[in-house]
């Protein structure tokens, strides 16, 4: 029987792949549910080829379109955040794939985990933001956090079968983004339209960005943390221009096992719905004569301020991650608004997280109440 699926934001980029991967494998995978922020065409697209169970659509103004053109179907069609986080809640699915961007992604894994079902995660922040509060859930109800992104699934795939105690560290590799070389002295100069210009993988705005300032690989390094256990000291991060090595563990022996593959969301992302299985699948390979030399080197820190922000983040732990991710989440936004310099988004990330207040073990209220916190202070920063 076909495993029950749901897809959360299944018109950006990590839900259009799966898409393809649920297209590809229709003998394992079924589309029950699907919900778009406000990309009412593609939603609507999505729902007469998939025929899912329910949609949700979050922007009330395509609700109508959504409704007029699909209304005659036997679809529900939810709408608003509530009908995001009600579609979330279901538990006739056997996994969810969560795909949204930001911290408004972390409410929902929540309450699939509350409702017992796995969650496929590519939304790193649920778990930089609500760590704590979703690895209790997790205890609670039995429910499963399967990683997404390509550096987690790497090392998942790496430590299988491996003892966790005779792991040293975990490696996250990074591109390096289109910056890498840029010299330092012209970052204020940025645009919006050289940020959004990455050289090796097709994503979305938000995740474009920060992979221009590192800062997701800064929220990697926390979200490592909560999915694999280790600590600040032990995640290492090593830039690997050509992403094809996509992260790598190193043993207590001195043995490195990588995982590699052509950049290619939809591999890890089959591999997160289909697990343990690794299924055929028609995309691209990787050919060893001509991807060319992959090379390596060390992060540069003045260059990159937000990786050393997310270490610090994570020392402190409480709400210093949430605090970090929530004023990331804002300050880009006013990047890609063109109302704040490129090299303002990690002042302004420092400056939230050293000023917020401070909760060890905050609850869902806390975090909302620093989100309205956050928000202000950003969009007052000038």
């Amino acid at each position: 029987m076909p495993k029950q699926i749901s897809i959360l934001g299944s018109t950006g980029s990590i839900g259009v792949n799966a898409l393809k991967v649920a297209d590809h494998l229709t003998g394992e995978l079924n589309v029950v549910y699907l919900s778009a922020h406000s990309n009412s065409a593609r939603l609507i697209e999505q729902a007469e080829k998939f025929n899912p169970k329910a949609i949700a659509i979050v922007d009330p103004g395509a609700y109508q379109k959504v409704k007029n053109t699909l209304g005659a179907k036997k679809i529900e069609i939810l709408k608003g955040r509530e009908g995001l986080l009600n579609l979330a809640l279901r538990d006739d699915v056997d996994i969810m794939l969560n795909g949204l961007v930001g911290a408004g992604g972390m409410e929902p894994t929540l309450n699939a985990i509350d409702a017992g079902v796995d969650v496929a995660l590519s939304n790193k922040e649920s778990l930089v933001m609500a760590g704590d509060i979703i690895y209790r859930a997790m205890e609670r109800t039995g429910a499963k956090l399967f990683p997404v992104d390509s550096e987690h699934s790497a090392i998942w795939q790496c430590m299988a079968g491996e003892n966790v105690n005779d792991i040293r560290s975990l490696i996250l590799t990074g591109s390096g983004g289109p910056f890498r070389n840029r010299p330092l002295n012209t970052f204020q100069d940025i645009s919006v339209e050289e940020a959004l210009n990455h050289p090796n993988w097709d994503m979305g705005k938000k995740i474009t960005i920060d992979s221009a300032t590192m800062m997701n690989k800064g929220l990697e390094v926390i979200e490592a943390f909560w999915l694999f256990g280790f600590n600040h000291d032990k995640v290492k991060i090593v830039i690997h221009p050509q992403s094809i090595i996509h992260s790598m563990i190193e043993l207590k022996d001195g043995a490195v096992k990588a995982q590699l593959g052509v950049p290619d969301m939809k591999v890890p992302i089959q591999y997160a719905l289909t697990y343990p299985r690794h299924l055929p699948a028609p995309w691209e390979q990787l050919d060893f004569f001509t991807c060319g030399d992959l090379t390596f080197q060390e992060p540069d820190l003045d260059r990159f301020p937000c990786i050393s922000l997310a270490f610090e983040a994570l020392k402190n732990l409480g709400t210093t991650p949430a605090a970090l991710n929530l004023s990331n989440d804002y300050a880009v936004q006013r990047f890609l608004d063109k109302e704040i310099k490129f090299t303002d988004i990690p002042r302004i990330n420092e400056m939230i997280m050293n000023s917020h207040n401070w909760i060890e073990h905050p609850t869902l209220e806390d975090l909302k109440d620093l989100d309205g916190w956050v928000y202000k202070t950003v969009f007052n920063f000038h």
